[in-house]
C-alpha cells in the first residue's frame, strides 16, 4: 500500500493526521490527565470490547481513561480491595451496589441512621423493582440475625451513622450475614477508607463518596465501589457497564491530587475537631456531643476497637430548653463556618437538622459540624461570638 506523503494531502486532512509529533520525554510527578472516548486498534483482528480486559488493553473510553484507571488502582491498594469501580457520585455508588446485588424479590437491611438518600433509594426507588428495604436499629449487633430472611440479599452498614454518629458492631453484623450467605456493604466515607479497614472486618463491598475526603476541596463529584472478591467484582462490573457509569478524567485528576494530601488534611482536621468538640461539650446549652472519639459518646469502646482515627465530622444536641429559633440564630451568626451540605473540604461547615427523628436522643435540636483547615482557636472564637450573639452565653 502506497502511503501518500503528508505534503500532498489537503491541509484539512493534515489537521486530523499530522506527521510531526513532539519527541519530548516528560517524566512528571503528576498523573497525566487523559481524555478520550474512542480507542483505536492496530488491526481489525485486535478489536476488543468489554470492561473485564479494559485495564490491560483499552477498548472504549466509558470504561475509564488511564487517569481513571490509575485512581481506581490507588484506591484499591489503599482499601485492600480486589478491584475498585468509579462512579459519578457517592449516591450513584450506593445505587450501583443495590442494582448489582439485588433482584426482584430481594430483601435488604439498611440502618435507620444511614445516609438519607440511601434509605430513600432502598425504601422507594427499589420498591418499583420488587425489592424490599427494611430499616434496622444500627446498634442491633448480632441481633440482626433475627431480621435476616431467606430472601435477604444485602445488609448495609454505615459507621458512624449519618448525623448522629452511631458506631455499629460491624464484625457482629458480618458474622450473622456470613452464616446466612448474605453480602455486607459498608458506606466507609467517614473513614476515607483508611481509618476503618472494611475488608479486614469482613465487609464484602466498601463504598465511598470521594467528593468528600479524597477530593478534599469541595470541587468535584465522584464515588467508588470497592469489592473484596472476584464473584462480587463480576456482578458490580456488569451492572457498572449496563448503567453506563462513566467519570470525568478531570475529576479523577483532582481526586488523585487529593490523595497526596489526604493524610495531612485528616490529621489536622482530627485534632481540630476533637478540640472544638471538647469545647462545645463544656457549654451548658449542649446536652450531648456526638463524636465517637470522645469517651462520653455511645459506641466509643467499639470505635476504639475497630477504628484507627477519627475525622472532621461530629454533631451536638442542644438542651431541650434551647429553641429551634435560638439554634438558627447561632448558626446564622457564625462567620467561619459556612452553611452547606456535604463535608470533607478545607472550609468548615455547619448544618442544623430541625425535626430530625432520632428516638435515642430525645427532642433536642441537632447541629452537625465539619471542621476544616482554619485555625482551631479562630473556629472556637467564632463559636463563642455566635453563642453570645444568639444570647446563649
Amino acid at each position: 500500500m502506497t502511503k501518500i506523503p503528508n505534503q500532498q494531502k489537503n491541509w484539512r486532512s493534515r489537521l486530523m493526521h499530522p506527521e510531526r509529533r513532539s519527541q519530548c520525554t516528560f517524566e512528571s510527578l503528576a498523573v497525566p490527565t487523559h481524555r478520550g472516548s474512542t480507542v483505536v486498534f492496530p488491526s481489525q483482528e485486535e478489536v476488543r470490547e468489554g470492561w473485564r480486559t479494559h485495564a490491560e488493553q483499552a477498548t472504549y473510553g466509558i470504561y475509564g481513561t488511564p487517569t481513571a484507571l490509575e485512581l481506581g488502582e490507588r484506591l484499591a491498594e489503599i482499601e485492600g480491595a480486589h478491584r475498585t469501580f468509579l462512579t459519578p457520585s457517592g449516591q450513584s455508588a450506593i445505587a450501583l451496589v443495590y442494582l448489582a446485588v439485588c433482584h426482584s424479590g430481594s430483601h435488604v437491611l439498611v440502618p435507620s441512621t444511614a445516609y438519607g438518600p440511601n434509605k430513600d433509594f432502598g425504601l422507594h426507588m427499589m420498591r418499583r423493582f420488587g425489592i424490599t428495604a427494611e430499616l434496622y436499629d444500627p446498634l442491633i449487633g448480632e441481633g440482626i440475625a433475627a431480621l435476616i430472611r431467606p430472601d435477604t440479599s444485602l445488609i448495609w452498614c454505615e459507621s458512624p451513622g449519618s448525623i448522629t454518629m452511631e458506631i455499629q458492631d460491624v464484625p457482629a453484623l458480618v458474622k450473622a450475614a456470613r452464616s446466612a450467605g448474605v453480602l455486607v456493604a459498608s458506606d466507609n466515607t467517614y473513614s476515607a477508607g483508611v481509618f476503618f479497614d472494611a475488608f479486614a472486618h469482613g465487609v464484602d463491598i466498601s463504598v465511598q463518596a470521594l467528593t468528600k475526603y479524597v477530593g478534599g476541596h469541595s470541587d468535584l463529584m465522584l464515588g467508588s465501589v470497592s469489592v473484596r472478591e472476584e464473584k462480587t467484582c463480576n456482578a458490580v462490573g456488569d451492572a457498572h457497564r449496563s448503567l453506563g457509569y462513566s467519570v470525568s478524567p478531570d475529576e479523577c485528576s483532582l481526586a488523585l491530587r487529593g490523595l497526596q494530601t489526604l493524610a495531612v488534611r485528616l490529621d489536622a482536621m482530627e485534632q481540630s475537631a476533637l478540640k472544638i468538640a471538647q469545647w462545645l461539650g463544656e457549654q451548658t446549652q449542649i446536652a450531648r456531643v456526638l463524636h465517637p472519639a470522645l469517651p462520653s459518646c455511645e459506641g466509643h469502646e467499639i470505635w476504639k476497637r475497630d477504628f484507627t482515627g477519627s475525622t472532621s465530622v461530629f454533631s451536638v444536641i442542644f438542651d431541650e430548653s434551647i429553641s429551634q429559633e435560638q439554634v438558627n440564630r447561632l448558626v446564622n451568626s457564625l462567620t467561619l463556618y459556612k452553611i452547606g451540605w456535604s463535608w470533607g473540604g478545607t472550609v468548615s461547615l455547619v448544618m442544623a437538622y430541625p425535626g430530625l427523628h432520632r428516638p435515642r436522643y430525645g427532642k433536642g435540636n441537632v447541629v452537625r459540624f465539619h471542621i476544616g483547615l482554619e485555625d482551631t482557636n479562630d473556629l472556637i472564637a467564632d463559636l463563642k461570638s455566635a453563642f453570645s450573639k444568639s444570647e446563649l452565653l
